[in-house]
């Protein structure tokens, strides 16, 4: 038996016993948090015992680091000038912040085709305490990948020269950016029903992060290409990061562009609202 008991009507036949036991007493907040700690411990676990996860998650961002940045890179321009391995990298770092919604997807999919989902659901566990564990946790992960990934960068020559503040809050729309997405790779998780068929999905992630500007500047693609990817959630992330390190900026005149700091608080936000929710209910409805 559990620290919940799981018959309401044991309960009720000894109310003493309930009133006594200080642990039955707490509220479904306390529950909830306890729930979500329990999946984030039981995923970084997964992640301890597994080095080889993020290490292969963090190879894909290296090579085209290298690949762009020493390959390419000479004969990438920058609009307004400036050097293109500095106007890179932001956009490097916000292209992996976005890409790791798959690698969450993957993992939820991979736990339900083992039975996982289905042993969390038969407990007496919060709702929202998958979606927010692995969320939680693919975060802690994020932090960790970043982290090398500018370690990366730095041994590459790129540098942040806008202060440590501003390089600090940089970093933190990148993060604010991956957990927002974190949600979707959760809800897709449980709508594919096997990992090989979530593996499919990188044919529909890999052009939404390439058609932005990871890479060049929307300005120099063609018109509504350029439209597209100046819109795209990334790309006000990875111009927003770019003013904060006080890296070259891809200049545009559109809106969203001149306002790139703004729309990189408001895609997140509008994100989480509307997948946070969906991952939840999509939990609650699996077909036991």
């Amino acid at each position: 038996m559990t620290t919940r008991e799981k018959n309401p009507a044991a309960r009720e036949k000894n109310p003493a016993a309930t009133a006594a036991d200080p642990v039955r007493n707490h509220g479904s907040v306390f529950w909830a948090v306890s729930d979500c700690w329990n999946i984030t411990r039981r995923t970084l676990t997964h992640y301890q015992r597994h080095p080889s996860a993020v290490i292969w998650q963090l190879g894909f961002p290296i090579l085209s680091v290298l690949l762009y940045g020493y390959v390419f890179g000479s004969a990438m321009k920058v609009p307004g000038g400036g050097d293109y391995r500095e106007f890179l990298m932001p956009g490097m770092f916000a292209m992996t912040m976005a890409m790791g919604f798959m690698n969450t997807a993957v993992a939820v999919v991979t736990d339900a085709a083992k039975g996982v989902v289905d042993r969390f659901r038969s407990m007496p566990m919060a709702p929202s305490a998958f979606a927010s564990g692995r969320g939680a946790a693919d975060l802690v992960v994020a932090a960790a990948e970043l982290t090398i990934l500018a370690v990366t960068a730095l041994l590459m020559g790129w540098r942040a020269d806008a202060g440590v503040m501003a390089g600090l809050g940089a970093f933190g729309l990148l993060l604010l950016l991956r957990f927002s997405l974190i949600w979707v790779g959760v809800w897709l998780g449980m709508l594919v029903p096997t990992p090989e068929a979530a593996g499919g999905l990188y044919a529909v992630a890999f052009p939404v992060t390439m058609i932005s500007s990871t890479f060049v500047a929307p300005s120099l693609m063609p018109g509504w290409l350029g439209t597209i990817a100046a819109w795209n959630p990334i790309s006000s992330t990875a111009t927003a990061t770019r003013e904060l390190f006080g890296n070259p900026v891809a200049g545009g005149d559109t809106w969203v562009e001149q306002h790139a700091l703004l729309m990189a608080l408001v895609w997140p936000l509008v994100i989480t609202l509307v997948f946070l929710p969906l991952a939840v209910r999509r939990f609650q409805h699996l077909s036991r």
